[in-house]
C-alpha cells in the first residue's frame, strides 16, 4: 500500500515593488558625484560654476544647490581650501583647490573607483 501525501500550499499574492529606473540612475550618479567633483578640482583651482559646466559637458548634470553643500562638507573635512578673488562684475568669487589631505583622499577614491569599474566591467562584459 502506497503512501499518498497531500500538500496544501497556500500562496499569498503580494504586490511586487515597482522599480523606478530614474531613482536607480539618480542613486548611481550620487554614488560617484563626490569623486567626479574632486576630479575636476584636482585639475586646478576652480570656481563652482566651472565645476557645474565641466560636469554638464561630461553629461553629469549637477545643480549649484547640490554642489555648494558638498563643497562645504569637503572643505570642513579639510579636503578643500578656497581663496577669495575680486570680480569685476559683482561680489568676490570663491575659488576652490585641493589640500594635501584632499589629494590623499582622492587617491583612495580613485583606487576604489578603478576596482569597482573593473569589477562591473568584468561582470557586464559579453563573452
Amino acid at each position: 500500500m502506497g503512501c499518498s501525501h497531500i500538500i496544501n500550499v497556500r500562496t499569498t499574492h503580494t504586490k511586487t515593488p515597482v522599480m523606478n529606473i530614474d531613482n536607480t540612475q539618480s542613486q548611481m550618479r550620487k554614488g560617484v558625484l563626490e569623486f567626479c567633483i574632486l576630479s575636476v578640482i584636482r585639475q586646478g583651482e576652480v570656481y563652482p560654476s566651472d565645476i557645474v559646466e565641466k560636469m554638464k559637458a561630461a553629461n553629469l548634470n549637477i545643480l549649484e544647490g547640490t554642489l555648494y553643500p558638498l563643497l562645504t562638507r569637503l572643505k570642513n573635512a579639510d579636503f578643500l581650501t578656497y581663496r577669495w578673488v575680486e570680480s569685476n562684475s559683482g561680489p568676490p568669487r570663491k575659488y576652490f583647490s585641493m589640500t594635501e589631505k584632499g589629494l590623499l583622499f582622492y587617491s583612495e577614491l580613485e583606487a576604489t573607483w578603478n576596482e569597482l569599474a573593473n569589477a562591473v566591467n568584468a561582470l557586464t562584459a559579453r563573452t
